[in-house]
């Protein structure tokens, strides 16, 4: 349960830094409330709903219990947290309350949200017309915000009077019987695709190149400069485009790209794929080293064909220690919670993320693409490779 007076207090706290938000709701991104049936019938929509998107999307349930019950396990003797490591699911009892924080935190890698609207509201809302609950919905109208979906249930023929008044745009609406299972289904499935994460680029350029005395962005190999020559490899795949960099290098990125200085500094990829989340949230994040000059626009478009939204990433598997390859990953908006909770760990390694997570692992079509240059001996061999690529067309 949300803590009502930790969320009021959270509310009324100034902010220090206009920081740009997340778009969640009270729970995660993607949330509906059933309104307007008994408790039962909600259970058993959520769960053919559920049931149907489980092996393509993350999806949670959101309920109260109508019971009084004593505390369970070890809770009644003074624990503040009971975790259980069940055989097929793990359980956690906890006593304090949950506050507005928490709740986003426990279901940040939700891509659905289903909440019982009996008991807890959400930004979007499913109205169940059923003659039964007819009063119990009329005290509800007030939280009928954003409803996009209604079902009549029974024998239902037509909206309350009052429902037509609250939602002045009723009609635009989708109405469906109770009974269409299949067609609510299309509609939750539709609307996660719609909500599919817009898919922007970042270029790593901020590095200091140590090892190579000079700066790798700045390296010709393919006709421009290498920062520059990867940024236009992406624009196919991603709605905006942006080289990342110190911000003592940010007027050396000439005007034609968008430069993103590090925000989160001294922490080198792991900072610029930070300061990527804290620029734009609610996008997807392309993120490419540019020290990888034999990349080409298959390994890239491999890559965006297989994005796994369910999952906080999407990385290919490197053909040397089979491990992920953190520099040419897809980074979901999921994955900037995940990626702050290592830092306050102590961890700033990327591919320590990618190790420890949830993520959608893939094999490269053509593993040699994914060869990075750090030292004047590398750059050399591949001036070679490309040289005979060129001899060979």
């Amino acid at each position: 349960m949300i803590s009502g007076e930790n969320e009021q207090s959270f509310k009324k706290h100034k902010k220090h830094t206009d920081l740009k938000r997340p778009s969640l709701g009270n729970f995660g991104r993607n949330e509906w409330a059933i309104v307007g049936a008994p408790c039962d019938a909600i259970k058993l929509l959520a769960g053919q709903v559920i049931a149907a998107l489980s092996p393509l999307y993350k999806c949670a349930y959101v309920d109260t219990t109508h019971s009084d019950a004593l505390l369970p396990g070890r809770l009644a003797n003074g624990a503040d947290i009971e975790f259980t490591d069940q055989l097929n699911y793990t359980q956690i009892n906890q006593k304090p309350a949950f506050n507005a924080v928490k709740i986003k935190e426990t279901f940040a890698q939700a891509d659905l949200v289903l909440a019982n609207g009996n008991h807890h509201q959400a930004k979007a809302q499913v109205v169940v017309i059923d003659k039964n609950k007819e009063a119990s919905l009329q005290k509800r109208l007030t939280q009928l915000t954003n409803v996009q979906l209604i079902l009549l249930a029974g024998d239902a023929g037509d909206l309350f009077d009052f429902i037509k008044d609250a939602i002045p745009d009723w009609s635009k609406i989708p109405v469906y019987r109770q009974g269409e299972t299949g067609k609510i289904i299309s509609f939750f499935k539709e609307k996660l695709e719609e909500a599919r994460p817009q898919l922007n680029g970042l270029v790593l350029a901020g590095g200091k190149s140590e090892r190579m005395g000079f700066d790798k962005g700045s390296v010709n190999l393919n006709g421009k400069e290498q920062r520059y020559h990867v940024a236009d490899m992406l624009k196919p795949f991603c709605n905006e485009v942006f080289i990342s960099c110190r911000a003592d290098q940010r007027e050396d990125i000439t005007g034609d790209y968008i430069s993103l200085p590090d925000t989160f500094t001294g922490l080198g990829p792991f900072g610029a794929i930070l300061s990527a989340f804290r620029e734009r949230p609610d996008s997807a994040w392309l993120v490419v080293a540019c020290d990888l000059p034999l990349l080409t626009e298959k390994t890239l478009d491999h890559l965006a064909e297989n994005r796994n939204t369910a999952t906080i990433a999407t990385a290919f598997q490197s053909n040397f220690d089979d491990f992920p390859e953190p520099l040419i990953t897809i980074w979901e908006p999921k994955s900037y919670a995940v990626l702050l909770s290592f830092l306050a760990r102590g961890y700033s390694c990327p591919r320590k993320v990618l190790i420890n997570s949830d993520i959608a692992l893939l094999n490269a079509p053509s593993p040699e693409e994914l060869t990075n240059v750090n030292t004047p001996e590398d750059l050399e061999k591949v001036k070679n490779i490309l040289h005979q690529k060129i001899i060979a067309e």
